[in-house]
């Protein structure tokens, strides 16, 4: 009997039959469930005024009031606005650089010179911003810092980078995209790689030169993974980066680096303000929700109805 008129009549023909795919996908679905799907239950708590010795069921209900407190907050506007700023600078520098870097690594002929440039520019991907924080901190002291004796030696004067509220958050953008821009890397150059090498050769005998080349061959055959890649990074617009602002930060730039993510460590961690950090969290996840909603309709139309992730 043909398989295909099988797989129509029965649904889970193709899944008993790679059985053990199955199986090795279980983990994945056991994990996701263990560690996303349950933990939901606590979003109640946005929504009650929690205490510890009541519980989650046992706490008062407040409906909205803990977003209420929130929205007419000054340090909630503050970091919210801290937020967006930062990822918007990250995603217009941040995500061109590994299409750029993409590009150029493409366009090098020596295999080897290119394995190495490649090497090095994943490495950073690796490394903790635990440690990272640490060695960029001493890399950029105004009194030892690699960087300031640079600038002392041209004449100038010592840049305070981690504590001077006007230059840090460019610190943490050009950190950020030296970190990741190699591992950003990776999705482009293996598009790149099923890119049908006799559209570059028709070019070349069109007489295109190599910008030419890339203008017209090499970018029209990212543009799904480009498109992809935007509508993810659009849900990533209140999510400026936990990891790398902790362990850079400190006191003297909070207003112009706390972000949202350390304004609920702060609350509901170390003040133990639990219901109201809840609420900010789940403000945000609805916010990149509804971004990536937006961004993916937006995709679409741009595209004539595809390049979207649905």
């Amino acid at each position: 009997m043909n398989v295909r008129k099988v797989a129509r009549r029965n649904p889970w023909h193709g899944y008993i039959v790679h059985w053990q795919l199955v199986v090795m996908f279980f983990p994945v679905i056991v994990a996701l469930t263990l560690f996303h799907y349950i933990p939901l239950y606590g979003i109640i708590i946005a929504f009650k005024d929690f205490k510890l010795s009541k519980g989650i069921m046992g706490s008062e209900w407040v409906g909205l009031l803990q977003f209420q407190k929130l929205l007419i907050m000054p340090s909630f506007q503050e970091v919210f606005r801290n937020t967006i700023l930062i990822s918007a600078l990250r995603i217009l520098f941040g995500f061109p650089a590994p299409i750029l870097l993409a590009i150029l690594l493409n366009e090098i002929a020596n295999a080897r010179f290119k394995k190495v440039v490649q090497t090095i520019s994943y490495l950073p991907h690796f490394l903790s911003w635990v440690v990272l924080g640490g060695i960029f901190t001493q890399f950029l002291s105004p009194s030892t810092g690699f960087i300031n004796r640079i600038i002392e030696f041209f004449g100038g004067t010592p840049v305070y980078f981690m504590a001077d509220p006007s230059v840090f958050v460019g610190v943490l953008i050009v950190t950020g995209i030296w970190k990741e821009i190699g591992w950003g890397t990776v999705i482009y150059l293996a598009c790149m790689a099923g890119i049908n090498t006799e559209l570059y050769e028709a070019a070349t005998v069109d007489g295109a030169n190599r910008l030419q080349r890339v203008l017209h061959v090499t970018l029209p055959g990212l543009v799904p993974v480009i498109s992809i890649q935007f509508i993810l990074n659009s849900g990533n617009l209140v999510n400026a980066g936990f990891d790398q602002i902790f362990n850079m930060y400190n006191e003297s730039v909070y207003r112009v680096a706390d972000i949202i993510d350390t304004y609920v460590y702060r609350r509901g961690l170390i003040d133990q303000q639990y219901s109201f950090s809840a609420a900010a969290g789940l403000f945000k996840n609805i916010i990149s929700f509804i971004l990536v909603l937006f961004t993916n309709v937006l995709v679409k139309r741009l595209n004539g109805g595809e390049g979207g992730i649905w």
